[in-house]
């Protein structure tokens, strides 16, 4: 298992840094926290153990995440990069979503995932991706993965930013407070629809 997430770090981690970051460039080697006197810094800080074990399942959507970025690993800050591991179960979606600040390079590390992306001329790519397959999701672009298998999926991913923030697009439109009207306008839907969705999201 160690070698794999090796493998994976350093094939997708070579594939992110062509891509231009969009994080600000940095005037010093790397960054260090106000108030941190860089000599007492040592390898430790530069270091992380997140990846140690599996990610725990979330329900009902059937993965698991660990994310490594700057807010939890502050040497990242700046450097254009994050990372993270994801577990899907059989079933298990990570439904539509947009990463604002970084394009993402997924890398799979174990199983079978589907996954699809749409771009700004509201054309959908599908690929059904296998062990050891690349998927580039550019930045901005709505984007999914789902575990149609029946065996668990495990994928690193690289991100070209140090927090690249993530969008759901089922929690921001009806989960944040947008008014029905807006929403049962823009959907073209009856109100009932527009109340089962928020509901979903713990808004009604």
């Amino acid at each position: 298992m160690a070698s794999r997430v090796l493998l994976a770090v350093m094939a997708t981690m070579a594939l992110v840094m062509v891509v231009q970051a969009s994080d600000p460039e940095l005037t010093t080697d790397y960054f260090v926290p106000m108030g941190t006197d860089k000599a007492t810094l040592t390898g430790d800080y530069f270091t992380s153990m997140v990846f140690r074990g599996m990610p725990a399942i979330v329900a009902p959507a059937k993965i698991g995440v660990k994310r490594i970025t700057s807010d939890s690993f502050p040497v990242l800050t700046g450097l254009g990069v994050s990372t993270a591991m994801i577990k899907y179960l059989p079933g298990g979606i990570n439904p539509p979503h947009t990463h604002p600040r970084g394009t993402e390079v997924l890398y799979v590390m174990e199983g079978t995932l589907t996954v699809g992306l749409v771009d700004t001329t509201n054309k959908l790519f599908m690929k059904v991706l296998e062990k050891g397959d690349v998927f580039v999701f550019p930045k901005g672009l709505v984007h999914y993965q789902i575990n149609n298998g029946n065996k668990p999926v495990t994928v690193f991913v690289s991100f070209s930013s140090s927090n690249p923030g993530t969008v759901s697009l089922p929690v921001t439109l009806f989960g944040s407070g947008i008014p029905d009207d807006v929403l049962t306008a823009g959907f073209k839907v009856d109100r009932h629809v527009v109340n089962r969705l928020q509901a979903a999201q713990g808004q009604k």
